[in-house]
């Protein structure tokens, strides 16, 4: 699914952004494009990086 139409970047692309690294929606900005041009994706990059984040603290053992 299109996250970023404006880039045409997908939900795969940013969720690799953020296995690789990216923890705000400005990094992932950097590493994929998604949300550096009207920003209306934003805050769905913002769920997915919450998402992921949320899955890799409990993947530590960590309480959520």
């Amino acid at each position: 699914m299109y996250v970023c139409l404006c880039q045409g970047v997908t939900n795969e692309a940013v969720y690799a952004a953020v296995v690789a690294g990216a923890r705000t929606p400005k990094q992932v900005s950097a590493a994929c494009g998604a949300g550096s041009e009207c920003g209306r994706c934003c805050r769905t990059v913002r769920a997915i990086i919450d998402s992921l984040s949320t899955t890799t603290e409990a993947g530590r053992g960590s309480k959520v």
